[in-house]
């Protein structure tokens, strides 16, 4: 058997810097600290930190008054730091800046009097962090069929949004709908899809040719990680998204002679590396890793968190 190991995969820069967050604040204070909803989209990561003492919460008034909490790397609406505001905790944002820009840009189209249209999924929680900063100006769509029933005259001042962890090609379909159906649509200066969410989907579609079973480490809430298990289905190639190795079943593994692993933008390496290991223990795999596109991109951890630091 062999292992094509992709790269990239796993963390992405907007998860590295939320993670650290997390893992400063346990440093600096403890294990009294709250985060809304959790910090990424991957079980492994959350129960680590589960583990040490962390309370992830759904509502801001699960947190007592005065406490410590982070803000996931998903965003959250005005209303959640009102909120937190209101209970007098102190908030630190480990919100993705790439999510961050997507914030902003709702509320400057808003602002401009534009209806915007978001695309995405609905429930997420970038989504509804998103639509928190102009729920009366945007209007959520999942698929090229949602934009058909748009009620928005054509002349209509309209621009577009997107979720960061979408497909690319699926979007590019919704997007050429919205052009086509109100042809003055404004779209963003740069892309909403982030870096990461492209690098690994280009990364499975170009390496899924040459397997024979795809294994795609990451959470089922994980927007992200889904994705790469469709790409990689839709290229007629059986393809599993799991949490980690305990997940792997041996009947997938019959007459397998090559297996493509990836990992999802919040997906750590030692869940790739225990799969890459058993593998390797009990089906003598040889590992060979390929390279589709570089990634050198990094982010500060937030400001909030620098000033503690500096007086701690």
């Amino acid at each position: 058997m062999k292992i094509i190991l992709a790269n990239p995969r796993g963390f992405c820069a907007g998860v590295n810097m939320a993670i650290q967050c997390l893992e400063e604040c346990v440093k600096l204070f403890g294990s009294n600290i709250y985060v809304y909803h959790e910090i990424v989209h991957n079980k492994y990561v959350v129960e680590r930190f589960s583990r040490q003492g962390v309370t992830f919460v759904n509502s801001v008034a699960e947190v007592p008054e005065g406490s410590i909490l982070l803000f996931s790397a998903h965003g959250v609406s005005p209303e959640i730091r009102s909120q937190s505001a209101s209970r007098n905790l102190q908030t630190i944002d480990a919100t993705c800046p790439l999510v961050t820009k997507v914030h902003a840009e709702a509320i400057r189209y808003a602002r401009d009097h534009y209806h915007i249209i978001l695309i995405g999924h609905q429930g997420h929680d970038e989504v509804i962090g998103t639509m928190g900063e102009a729920p009366e100006s945007i209007t959520l769509v999942e698929t090229a069929e949602d934009v058909e029933n748009l009620s928005f005259p054509a002349e209509a001042k309209i621009a577009y949004l997107t979720q960061t962890t979408l497909s690319v090609e699926e979007t590019q379909v919704v997007v050429s709908q919205l052009k086509q159906r109100y042809p003055n649509i404004e779209s963003p200066p740069k892309g909403d899809i982030c870096y990461a969410t492209t690098n690994r989907q280009h990364a499975v579609s170009q390496l899924t040719p040459q397997a024979d079973l795809v294994l795609v480490l990451g959470s089922q809430n994980s927007s992200n990680s889904k994705r790469l298990q469709e790409i990689a289905a839709s290229m007629k190639t059986p393809a599993h998204l799991i949490d980690g190795v305990d997940e792997i079943q041996p009947d997938w593994l019959a007459e397998i002679e090559t297996v493509l692993i990836t990992a999802g933008a919040s997906a750590p390496q030692v869940v790739v590396q225990e799969c890459i290991d058993y593998l390797v223990e009990n089906y003598g795999a040889e590992l060979e890793e390929i390279t589709t596109r570089e990634e050198h991109v990094t982010f500060p951890i937030p400001k909030e968190l620098r000033k503690i630091q500096a007086t701690s």
